[in-house]
């Protein structure tokens, strides 16, 4: 696909985040599961368990003053991924290889199916609106491309490996050069240590409910 028909369809794209956390996104950046361990230096059995096995609550990671918190993996149980991985990629290596990924949806519909999802519905979260053509232009040749939610495996553990990610280029289209497929994810290696540049507006949101607009500065 092109990439000026990634920004044109989807000119905007939404990043679900905790409560309370823009100030400190705006000082990181937004990052990767594995960019957050590298942080903070975590290695072996530790780092082990929260970047190549099942995360089945959320965990805090660093100190109180200097802290992320990386989501659960509630909808990735091993066992379903067993059924749905088809390329020879085991559950591990899947799990390596979103968490070193930022995740952003491209249609907010999709947004308010997670934020209204049974585990997340009662919370509130801080949601990113990011401008995508300046994205593009900085961390275009990063990003991926999916046409499902990579990290969900319900109700059906649907067919899904590593070719299920494409870069813009090869994200398949149709004669018109739309895509043959909605994109569903976009995603950027490791993290955006400058995402603040790209934010558009960050509000606040339980469920269906937008409580406010966060300040973006």
């Amino acid at each position: 696909m092109e990439m000026s028909v990634l920004i044109e369809r989807y000119p905007v794209l939404y990043h679900m985040a905790e409560k309370d956390t823009w100030p400190d996104i705006r000082g990181k950046g937004l990052l990767s599961t594995s960019a957050a361990l590298d942080r903070y230096n975590l290695t072996d059995a530790v780092r082990a368990a929260l970047e190549i096995l099942h995360r089945p609550e959320k965990v805090a990671i660093g100190t109180e003053a200097d802290r992320i918190v990386l989501r659960d993996q509630k909808p990735m149980h091993p066992s379903r991924l067993e059924k749905a991985l088809i390329d020879g990629t085991t559950p591990s290596e899947w799990y390596a290889f979103l968490n070193n990924k930022v995740f952003m949806w491209a249609e907010e519909r999709r947004l308010f199916g997670l934020l209204n999802a049974r585990g997340y519905r009662n919370l509130e979260h801080d949601v990113l609106t990011i401008d995508t053509k300046s994205l593009m232009e900085v961390h275009g040749d990063r990003v991926w491309l999916c046409h499902m939610n990579s990290g969900n495996t319900f109700p059906m553990p649907h067919a899904r490996g590593m070719d299920t990610f494409k870069r813009v280029a090869d994200y398949p289209t149709n004669r018109d050069g739309g895509p043959r497929k909605e994109v569903v994810e976009v995603v950027v290696d490791y993290s955006i240590p400058d995402i603040a540049n790209f934010v558009r507006e960050v509000r606040r949101i339980k469920g269906t409910e937008v409580l406010r607009q966060v300040p973006l500065r």
